[in-house]
Order: C-alpha cells, then structure tokens, then sequence
C-alpha cells in the first residue's frame, strides 16, 4: 500500500500569502472594472430607446365599415356598423344630402336611387374615408277596400299605397292568372276562395313586391221569391223576400184570371190555371219576368188546382168536374180524366213523388183523397171537410190542408190521423207552399187579403203583405 506524504501536502496549504494577495486585488479590480462598463452599456442603451420612443409616428386611422344590406326599399332601416380602426371622430355622408357622427348610425331613405354613402375616420395619425353604393328601390303596397266582406262576382277595388316613382304591375292570384298594370285596379273573382295577390313596383333603381291574401266569400244569394194570384186585380204579382215589403207587378192577367198556380224549378217557368173562358179552360207558362207566355193546354172545364212533376215532366191539375189530367210539361200528350170522381169539384191537388201518391180535395162530397200518380187505389184519407188548398210535406210525412168546414188550416199524417190546428184565421185558403229547408209553410188568405208565413207548427205567425185584392195561387221561387 502506497503511503501519501502528508507533509508535503501542509507545506503547500501553508505556503507565503503574502505571494497570493497582489493576485487577489488585480482579480477584484478586473470585476469591478466589468460592473460599470455593464451599467454604461444599460445607460446607453436605455437613453437610445427612450429617443427612439420619443420620435415614434402615430398609425393611421383605417376607415372601414359594412351595412345590414346594400339594396333596400324606400323606407327602410339600414343598420352602418363601423369597424374603423386607430380613428376617435367620424364623419357620416349618406348620399342624399344627410350626416351624422355617430359611430353605427341607422338609416332611412325617402326616395328611389343608388346613393353613394362615405366615412371619414379621423385619429391621431390623420384621416381616411371608405365609400359604399347603396340602391333603393320603390316600396311596394296596397290597401283592399271593405276587405272583411268580399264576395264572388263583385268588383274589388285594390288601392295602391307603394312610395317612390314607379310602373306598377299586379297579379291577381286566380285560375286564370289575371293581371293588371294599372295604379288602382278592380279586379272580380268569378268564384269564392282565398287568392294572393301581388304588386311589383318598380323604377330605373330596382323592384320590390308586396302580397297579400284575400279571401272571397259567397255571392248573396238572390232573396226569394213569392209569387201570387192577385185576382182581383187582374195580375200576377210577386213580393221579393227580403223585409222591405216590395211587390213587383209580373203579368197582366185580364181576361185569363185563374186560382192554380205551381213552379217548376228545373226550367224556372211559372204554371197558372184559367177559369175565366168557361168551359173553354186553359193552362199557361211563362218566364219567372212574364215573358215567353204561352197557352199549352186549352179547351178544359174549370181548372183550379196545379202542380208539376219536374222529374217525370209531367203537369196535373184538377176541374169541376170531377177530372184530375195530367198532360207533359209543354201541355203536349193530355190525359184528360185520368182519374175521375162523378159529381166531384176538385179544388186543389198536392204531389207525393216519392210515395207515388197524390192528394186530391173535393169540396161538393167535402172528402181528402189520397191516390196513386197514375189514379189508382184512391182512398178518402180525411172525409168531411172541404177547402180550395193542400200541400205536402215529405220530410216530415204532413198534409196540410185548408178546412172552410171549422175554417182552419189544418195537419195530419199523410194517412189523415192525428188533425191538429196550424192557424184560426179563417179567411179561404187557395195557395200553400212547405219550404223544408227553412221549416216554413207559406199560405194565402182570399178574404184577408194577406200572405202569411209561419213555422210548419204555425208558430211565428206573420203577415207578409196585406191588402191583396184576392189573392189565390202561391208559388215559392228560391
């Protein structure tokens, strides 16, 4: 094993320090020298930034900005967002004579034209602008008169409200693309139904197109109709169904005056029996205004009662002798007693189609018959009675009948039971009409000189008109 000299290793820690401390101070000094050389360095360099700093130049302002659209109608709202950046102040010009300085001003234009909109942004490094084209066009719009009550057929009147300079084109919405270049059309729907409608204005600087729905409702119907014998008078009369009371004359009936009156709606003609030429009776159709009158049947005794089968175009009616006939609608083909009573005067007949029976009433033996259409199986279904009207109502399976017996308006079952009272008045019953649909019965009074409605119950009892010199046959036109 090695030994170490341990003296050796003494003497050498314990060598001259005063030989080691002159090399201590150069040491000291080189360091100290190097720290201020450093802050020198950090002067100069803190002074050269802090000139540089001082002579830095503002960045310029950049004028930016965007719109809520480019193309608007007259009126309406553009939103100007600005993102200008290094500015404080603005400077709006929208082009149509109108600044402001706001930051993000709204606005609105009152005429059609393409404007040129500018932004000056000024900040501490100067000013800049940004320029932005914004078209307008005319505004689109229209009013529709008595909208909440439009009908089918009636002329609608549109009245155009659109701003701004401007050729105008419309487009109806019906079946038939109907269209118009007028300012304030009409325009009649033919049929009911809800219809857009569109208007486009224009001008040099675009379009804009307004709709809007319309809804079409129903024509009016026409009022009804009820027409009547005025015999005493000599005319045909009918009073128009709409509470104002208006009788309008219809036909001069001089010299061919008759009681029996029946309307057949398919063809809208009006039939009315004639007594006044005794026994040379006759039949006569005409037109619902009177016109087109004609003599279909001729040279019969005494017709009173009438009525139509429209479906198997046949016409009945019943004379004083005892007869009920029946004869085409044209009058073409009679059967002349048909079905024959001896000693019968037929005063009034009524119509069953759907039971093929027919209600006939004799004033001389006072019976109600019920018979076949084609004048069998007659059967007296009400005896004892006699009056100069009846009429049927299948819904309900009714007969309605005048008794001069008890002089009353009558109802039974269509086999006679269970009579019961429908008015009191009294006065002669020669017209009747059942209208279903409302559940109205219509009836004349010769010796009251009135027309009445009531409920099939004879409820609501009302005179329709009064001082009719005898009026005799009924017929409701609808």
């Amino acid at each position: 094993m090695k030994r170490v000299n341990t003296t050796t290793m003494i003497d050498i820690e314990n060598s001259n320090v005063s030989s080691i401390r002159p090399l201590k101070n150069n040491i000291s000094l080189r360091m100290k020298t190097k720290f201020l050389n450093y802050i020198f360095i950090a002067f100069l360099s803190m002074t050269f930034f802090a000139c540089q700093e001082d002579d830095t130049i503002p960045p310029q302002s950049q004028a930016q900005f965007t719109a809520s659209a480019e193309q608007v109608a007259i009126g309406e709202e553009v939103q100007f967002t600005n993102n200008s950046q290094n500015a404080t102040a603005y400077a709006w010009s929208f082009g149509d004579g109108t600044t402001s300085k706001q930051v993000s001003p709204r606005k609105t234009y009152e005429t059609s034209n393409v404007f040129v909109v500018s932004l000056v942004s000024t900040g501490a490094g100067g000013s800049t602008i940004s320029n932005m084209e914004i078209t307008v066009t005319p505004a689109s719009s229209f009013t529709v008169e008595n909208e909440d009550n439009l009908i089918a057929t009636v002329p609608v009147q549109f009245t155009n409200t659109s701003l701004g300079d401007a050729s105008y084109s419309w487009m109806f919405g019906d079946a038939a693309n109907s269209t118009s270049t007028e300012q304030n059309p009409t325009f009649a729907y033919p049929t009911t139904g809800t219809f857009t409608v569109s208007l486009t204005a224009s001008s040099a600087f675009g379009s804009q197109t307004f709709t809007k729905e319309v809804n079409i409702g129903g024509a009016p119907a026409a009022p009804e109709n009820l027409y009547y014998i005025a015999l005493g008078d000599e005319l045909i009369q009918k009073l128009i169904l709409d509470g104002n009371g208006t009788v309008v004359n219809v036909l001069d009936v001089a010299g061919k005056g008759g009681v029996g009156m029946a309307y057949d709606d398919v063809n809208e003609k009006i039939y009315f029996t004639d007594f006044d030429t005794t026994p040379f009776g006759n039949i006569w159709r005409m037109n619902l205004d009177g016109s087109d009158l004609e003599n279909i049947v001729s040279n019969i005794g005494d017709p009173y009662g009438i009525a139509v089968d429209v479906a198997a175009g046949k016409i009945y009616w019943v004379d004083d002798e005892g007869n009920v006939s029946k004869a085409n609608l044209d009058g073409s083909s009679p059967e002349i007693g048909f079905f024959t009573v001896s000693g019968a005067s037929w005063r009034a007949i009524a119509l069953d189609v759907e039971n093929f029976k027919m209600y006939v009433y004799d004033a001389n033996y006072e019976d109600l018959y019920a018979v076949d259409m084609d004048g069998a199986n007659p059967v007296v279904i009400v005896a004892g009675v006699y009056g100069y009207a009846v009429a049927v109502d299948t819904v309900n399976d009714k007969i309605y009948f005048d008794d001069q017996n008890d002089e009353l308006l009558k109802v039974a079952n269509l086999d006679g039971s269970n009579i019961q009272t429908v008015d009191s008045n009294g006065t002669r019953i020669y017209g009747m009409e059942v209208d279903n649909e409302a559940g109205k019965l219509y009836w004349s009074g010769r010796d009251s000189g009135e027309l009445y409605r009531a409920n099939l119950d004879g409820s609501d009892n009302e005179v329709l008109e009064s001082g009719i010199a005898s009026p005799r046959g009924i017929a409701l036109v609808k």
